[in-house]
């Protein structure tokens, strides 16, 4: 490793979304009430029927392939073309302990140029400095939903010398909360110029609008498909997660089981038995009702704390909003969230965390503080919560959002 990579890594942070989970919980032991609007974890318990198939196999203990098992890829690789109609093998598929850590290792063994567009999840510049890439940022408007235009893309590419380069790519998007809608057109100047795409599809069965879309449909060729447990599932903290690579990417594929072979040797053992249940079992009646809480808690937020001071667009998937706080008095957005959580007690992220210049007052917000558990038990038939529900079963959204509310009105 290099002194320059040694370094860079030197001068990196801990993660934003760890940092204001942990800082949250040090102001909750001092006494404070506090609404966890920044750290996005799924606030529904894993599926039954998988918990138990964990529980059946705790016994297992012998070290699985390193790029997992075949019966897990075999399940993933169905999964996964059944909605993007690809043609994945179980021999395409490499499983990790959590998609953060292949993404990691991807970032370590690329060599060539990296572009996000901002704003972007934020490990993706991390990794990318980690892995001494150079760095290009698309800043993405709101006008086109917060995700490039074709415009951008083809005059950033045409700019680059070097041609090793990928783009990553998250829709449903982790901050903004919207739904990519030129996927096809993306995908057409990816192919004209051989960019590579990572598509973070963490988030894709999570979609408002019930569909599961891939931009790996039109670019089967040049997409590598990430995802995981940790959203639909509510299993983050199982860390499972996996990569599905095309065979023209097969040297990717390779590099990424030498680096996982001297890193993390094997994802635990009784995880990927779970996780076979995960991808095998039927779990939209899951799926729907969560999707409707999630649907309606966050369009309670949008509609509550929209205003002349507040721009905000509607979620379309996830678990996320971003407000933007106008004639704001704070000379970044790091200050500005800091002062908010000073003064009422909201968590929020802000947007430079996320490749926004710190002088734009927008900031991440998550609606998943509330108990999804009991939430998930009272609602009836599927149906979305109403607001009396959501006053009831998620009661610190509501205190919150009016917090965050009032705070905005001394802008």
């Amino acid at each position: 490793m290099t002194d320059y990579t040694k370094k860079n890594i030197k001068s990196l942070k801990p993660s934003a979304t760890l940092a204001i989970n942990e800082k949250s919980k040090t102001l909750i032991s001092e006494g404070k009430k506090i609404y966890k609007f920044g750290f996005g974890q799924s606030p529904f318990p894993v599926p039954s029927k998988i918990v138990d198939t964990l529980k059946k196999n705790a016994h297992q203990k012998n070290y699985m392939p390193i790029q997992g098992s075949l019966h897990l890829r075999t399940s993933i690789s169905k999964y996964i073309n059944k909605r993007t109609n690809n043609s994945f093998s179980p021999e395409d598929i490499i499983v990790s302990p959590g998609s953060k850590e292949m993404m990691f290792l991807l970032h370590l063994g690329f060599d060539g140029d990296v572009i996000l567009p901002a704003p972007s999840w934020v490990s993706y510049e991390p990794h990318t400095i980690i892995g001494n890439n150079n760095l290009h940022w698309i800043e993405t408007k709101r006008e086109n939903n917060w995700f490039p235009t074709t415009k951008q893309l083809e005059e950033k590419l045409k700019n680059l010398k070097n041609k090793n380069t990928f783009l990553i790519l998250n829709s449903p998007n982790n901050p903004s909360g919207s739904n990519c809608r030129n996927l096809q057109d993306i995908a057409a100047v990816a192919k004209k110029y051989k960019l590579i795409i990572l598509s973070d599809e963490i988030y894709t069965e999570l979609a408002f609008n019930g569909e599961y879309n891939s931009i790996s449909k039109y670019y089967p060729e040049g997409t590598i498909i990430s995802s995981g447990l940790s959203k639909w599932c509510g299993a983050g903290g199982w860390r499972l997660g996996f990569f599905a690579i095309p065979k023209e990417l097969k040297s990717i594929l390779s590099m990424l089981k030498v680096l996982a072979s001297e890193s993390f040797t094997a994802v635990s053992t009784p995880i990927q038995y779970a996780a076979i249940e995960a991808f095998e079992g039927d779990h939209s009646e899951y799926l729907k009702k969560t999707n409707n809480i999630l649907s309606a808690v966050g369009n309670y937020v949008y509609e509550n704390l929209k205003s002349n001071k507040v721009l905000i667009q509607k979620p379309e998937g996830g678990f996320y909003l971003m407000p933007e706080f106008l004639n704001s008095k704070f000379s970044s957005s790091g200050e500005m969230c800091n002062n908010i959580l000073d003064k009422s007690g909201v968590a929020l992220l802000p947007g430079s965390d996320f490749g926004f210049n710190p002088n734009k007052m927008l900031a991440r917000l998550s609606f998943t503080d509330f108990n999804g558990e009991i939430f998930l038990k009272n609602i009836k038939n599927g149906k979305k919560p109403n607001t009396d529900e959501i006053k009831k079963f998620a009661p610190n959204i509501v205190e919150g959002t009016k917090r965050l509310v009032d705070w905005s009105k001394s802008l």
